[in-house]
């Protein structure tokens, strides 16, 4: 799409450094130069303010990432876009079936509930739950990476999203400042809610989390 739209040698393209490396790679391929901005807390898509903020007289392009099946403020992006005369690409994910999506959504409000350890998603904007990202501060307590493996050997599966942001990758490091990216890189830890739990399986998860103390709070 940015090769179709002209976007080559000379061209800087905002994108996310949050998430997979592949839409760093494909500006590349482009001959176009990745400048990341930084995400929203809650929907962990690029966040427009920063995107404005990272615009200069080169940007062409803009690509927002839909991610863990909240979507980007398009409507926001699109505006900015309007104003500094950019495209606005945008990368979904694959989408379940209609009954699947009905089956997350019952899981992760029974997670909403239940969960006493950790700080729950923002179900917004009709959130399908690709994945159900909780966040684990630390503060003294065991921090994401502990939490993760001591929830583990509870025999509940869960993994961590994005465990480097692209900008902190060798081929694409920059002296950039994306104080939310980095928290939720983080924080950020995936709990189960695919379809094929039972009422048994998600009774463990809650109980493996919770088991591990309440909200953590700042340390004064």
């Amino acid at each position: 799409m940015l090769r179709a739209a002209g976007v080559g040698v000379g061209d800087e393209v905002i994108v996310p450094a949050f998430g997979n490396v592949e839409v760093a790679e494909a500006v590349t391929l482009a001959g176009a130069l990745p400048v990341f901005a930084d995400i929203d807390p809650v929907t962990y898509c690029l966040d427009a303010f920063a995107v404005e903020a990272a615009v200069t007289p080169r940007t062409a392009a803009v690509v927002a990432v839909h991610r863990f099946g909240r979507v980007a403020d398009i409507g926001r992006l699109r505006e900015a876009g309007q104003r500094h005369g950019l495209l606005v690409l945008e990368q979904g994910e694959s989408e379940a079936p209609y009954d699947e999506i009905a089956q997350r959504r019952q899981r992760a409000a029974y997670l909403d509930a239940k969960l006493r350890g950790v700080r729950t998603p923002d179900g917004g904007d009709g959130h399908t739950y690709q994945q159900y990202v909780v966040r684990v501060p630390g503060n003294g307590r065991p921090d994401r990476d502990a939490f993760a493996r001591a929830v583990q050997a509870r025999g509940v599966e869960c993994r961590v999203p994005v465990k480097t942001p692209v900008h902190r990758l060798p081929a694409f490091r920059r002296c950039v400042s994306l104080p939310e990216t980095e928290q939720a890189a983080a924080e950020t830890l995936a709990l189960p809610v695919h379809a094929s739990l039972t009422k048994r399986d998600m009774q463990r998860i809650v109980s493996a989390c919770n088991a591990l103390g309440g909200l953590l709070q700042p340390a004064f």
